[in-house]
């Protein structure tokens, strides 16, 4: 795999491109630039992870297509480096140009760009044509593309055959066929009805899953970006205003226009467990006894708490303080609260947004218990935490709940973050 690196790239065109960018990187303001130019894309620098999955977000005009442009060279930078890999493309002649892009880069337009009088397995099949492997070889190779795209079965049908939907993955497959490490997108999607688009991003993440490609995925809507991307990269007036995680973006916007751009997305789909849960107040471990139990959830005022294995904290269930006082009066030798565990709660990842933490919350009288992959417990959320973060309109984070444990009654929990999110990795 590779990645991808920009350092202050520019754009510019016009009959004084050259003279406006030397302008430019010297610190001129737009305002100074001759009006004949155009700067589309203005010192610009990021760098892309192999394996990631950077989107690069804008309204119209703001430049994000002009930049996915310059990263193969279709439109050459004016001032600045691009580094594929090792490998400055903005250093090379046109001719290792050339093959830098047909070995390392493939293409997804928003308009599919299919060959109309070839069949759909030619179309797939036609980066290795032209790389000249042979008909057995690059059929074959179109084939197993076809297959990963859902497309089997068709062949040899024609483009003019197809719905919009299969036309774009037709064009994933072929872009899948060359098998090049970096993967640019340009509004691959934006063409398609939502439940369509919906469906393309969906097996876009389910062939990265697999195939791991470097992609740079250019669309201008938000809840796209924030679906399908790893990180973001906001676009205004060529120059890039943010970048960051979805998250990052959402929760810590870097200044107004980045804050209205945001402000109509659903939080509940983005802001994830992690970000609002707290470390528990007690620990309630399998082994304590049930005065154990009782001492150290009155010591929080709590009716109830989840019980962890010793060292481990592998979540084993949940115990409460009206059961175990029952218990006690009918057996007050009673040593072990092992019959009074319930079974485990499945909990919720640390990943997991809030939208799908809602109904734990909703089908229990503790808090939502935060597990990792091997069901350690990492935290918990209170319920008045996650409804202060459902309907937050500012920077959603951890509450002070040294009030709010009361309000919250089930299961009390500190007011900082979690130490054991601290712990997780």
């Amino acid at each position: 795999m590779k990645g991808l690196r920009c350092e202050s790239v520019y754009k510019v065109f016009g009959k004084d491109a050259a003279k406006a960018t030397k302008m430019l990187q010297k610190g001129a303001s737009l305002d100074e630039i001759p009006e004949d130019v155009t700067v589309a894309v203005n010192d610009v620098s990021f760098e892309v992870a192999p394996g990631e999955i950077f989107v690069v977000m804008g309204l119209s005009g703001s430049g994000k297509s002009t930049l996915l442009r310059t990263l193969n060279a279709l439109g050459p930078a004016t001032g600045g480096k691009i580094f594929i890999g090792d490998d400055e493309i903005t250093a090379m002649s046109k001719s290792a140009v050339r093959k830098l892009r047909a070995d390392s880069m493939s293409m997804v337009f928003q308009h599919f760009a299919l060959l109309p009088h070839r069949t759909v397995i030619d179309n797939a099949a036609y980066p290795l044509e032209i790389a000249g492997v042979k008909k057995e070889e690059r059929l074959e190779r179109a084939a197993e593309s076809l297959e990963t795209t859902g497309l089997r079965g068709w062949e040899n049908n024609y483009p003019s055959e197809l719905s919009g939907g299969m036309r774009q993955r037709v064009g994933l497959a072929r872009a899948l066929t060359a098998d090049a490490p970096i993967l640019l997108m340009d509004e691959a999607f934006s063409a398609l009805d939502p439940l369509i688009r919906r469906d393309m991003q969906e097996l876009l993440l389910e062939i990265q899953e697999v195939k791991r490609r470097t992609i740079i995925f250019i669309t201008h809507d938000l809840n796209e970006a924030m679906f399908v991307g790893n990180r973001i990269a906001v676009m205004r007036n060529g120059s890039i205003d943010q970048i960051g995680t979805a998250e990052e973006i959402l929760t810590n916007p870097s200044n107004d226009y980045i804050e209205r751009f945001v402000q109509d997305v659903d939080r509940s789909r983005v802001i994830t467990a992690s970000s609002i849960m707290v470390k528990p107040l007690t620990r309630l471990y399998r082994g304590d006894g049930p005065n154990v139990i009782l001492k150290k959830l009155a010591e929080i005022d709590s009716p109830g708490g989840w019980v962890t294995e010793g060292g481990s904290r592998h979540l084993v269930g949940s115990v409460y303080v009206d059961e175990i006082v029952s218990a006690l009066r009918r057996n007050p030798r009673l040593n072990s609260i092992e019959d009074l565990i319930h079974p485990m709660h499945p909990g919720v990842g640390p990943d997991t947004p809030l939208n799908q933490v809602v109904a734990p919350a909703a089908g229990d009288r503790l808090t939502v218990p935060v597990v990792s992959d091997d069901n350690r417990l990492l935290g918990v959320i209170p319920n008045v935490t996650l409804l202060r973060a459902l309907g937050q309109d500012d920077v959603v984070m951890p509450v002070d709940l040294s009030a709010a444990s009361a309000a919250s009654a089930p299961s009390a929990v500190d007011s900082e973050p979690t130490a054991d999110a601290e712990e997780k990795n």
